[in-house]
């Protein structure tokens, strides 16, 4: 009776669904709630468009190697981190808010993969523009001007020394630019001013990718030209969404 009713329970587990962006990109091993333990695993989520839906920004070679490769070996890496290191956080706001205690290998490719389904989300076919309704309301509140808020913006990916990401986060309210190194994202209890930590905090709600892999087999050494051109793909609908 007993294996009988493992066996209905992992059955009924295989529809774990994951959530979209502003809450769990982590999904749980299904065997493991069937034995009554909760084990964090991380996954991709599937992307909302295909690869060459956002040409020309972004070209479709390097979004299929984006997702297919480089996140899905962040992926691979932090499941493997969490089973040698017998994490136990239930959330990734746990996993995140723990990160100084996590080891190089959990912390980085967990950042990889939530900052890169993040990411995903926050772009769209023919999107860009400027946004309407709340989310340019808080910008204005917050820079000025929607140009204020871009040419920020833009300075702040363009500053990120090497390998990075620049952030749109709320911060008890009031919106903040800034950048993080590596994977690190806002949401890691990281120090602030160290090098290669966390440097801005809060509830991310724009990211833009600016590690040489998201743009170099299009743009080379021009990061300028990519970020320009990102503009284009925003999706600020989904940016919105930070705000309720």
């Amino acid at each position: 009776m007993k294996t009988s009713r493992r066996k209905f329970v992992k059955d009924a587990m295989k529809a774990t669904v994951v959530a979209t962006a502003g809450t769990s990109f982590i999904l749980r091993s299904t065997e493991a709630l069937a034995e009554g333990k909760s084990v964090l695993q991380f996954s991709q989520i599937k992307l909302p468009y295909t690869y060459n839906s956002l040409e020309p920004s972004i070209d479709a070679l390097t979004m299929e190697i984006h997702y297919s490769k480089h996140q899905a070996a962040y992926v691979k890496n932090v499941n493997e981190a969490i089973a040698a290191d017998k994490i136990t956080f239930e959330t990734e706001k746990d996993f995140f808010a723990n990160a100084s205690k996590l080891s190089a290998k959990a912390k980085n490719n967990g950042g990889g993969v939530w900052n890169h389904n993040f990411f995903w989300l926050g772009m769209k076919p023919n999107g860009g523009s400027t946004p309407t309704g709340k989310i340019y309301d808080a910008i204005n509140g917050s820079f000025g001007s929607f140009e204020n808020f871009k040419e920020q913006f833009t300075d702040a990916a363009m500053k990120r020394f090497g390998s990075g990401w620049a952030w749109l986060v709320n911060d008890a309210g009031k919106l903040k630019i800034g950048s993080t190194a590596n994977q690190d994202n806002p949401l890691m209890d990281l120090p602030t001013g160290q090098a290669g930590t966390s440097e801005l905090k809060g509830t991310p709600l724009l990211a833009l990718d600016v590690w040489e892999h998201a743009y170099y087999l299009k743009y080379q050494n021009k990061r300028n030209e990519y970020v320009a051109n990102w503009w284009n793909v925003v999706n600020w609908d989904e940016v919105a969404k930070g705000l309720k």
